[in-house]
């Protein structure tokens, strides 16, 4: 009988922090640029208010997305410019902003000088890159809620 609760702790706890988590939307383009999917964050910000990117999903122009740069490093033919993966209540970045990988090797990091958002693109196979300002929003999905605020739904 006590395994059995135990057990049943476990599995609570497990589920629990599985939930732990935020869901956002993101998207942007710009001329000749489309590019949406959604992030993972932690659900708690660190102390400057900004959430960690943890997972992202979705297409550039198309190209599936096939993972998260690690945080403190650079994208190729980017350096020394490393990404933060960090994103704020309002879907705003910061100047270091989130890097991913595309399925064809190109990369990605998206970014902000506070007054604009940016891209920079880079094909390390042929060491072209591209920055371009681009139109951003990023939001946290209404369900990603649901375990915080029960009375939402």
């Amino acid at each position: 009988m006590v395994f059995d609760r135990t057990l049943a702790l476990i599995i609570s706890v497990a589920i629990l922090a599985t939930s732990m988590v935020l869901t956002w939307d993101w998207s942007y383009y710009s001329v000749g640029i489309v590019a949406s999917g959604t992030f993972t964050t932690n659900h708690t910000p660190d102390i400057s208010g900004f959430y960690q990117i943890t997972e992202i999903t979705g297409t550039r122009n198309g190209i599936a997305i096939t993972g998260l740069q690690p945080t403190g490093t650079a994208i190729p033919e980017n350096e020394p410019y490393t990404v933060n993966n960090s994103i704020g209540p309002n879907g705003q970045l910061t100047d270091r902003g989130f890097g991913y990988s595309l399925a064809d090797g190109t990369f990605a990091n998206t970014f902000s000088d506070n007054s604009a958002y940016f891209e920079l693109y880079s094909a390390p196979q042929n060491s072209q890159k591209s920055e371009l300002p681009i139109s951003f929003s990023a939001t946290i999905q209404d369900n990603s809620l649901a375990w915080r605020n029960p009375q939402i739904y």
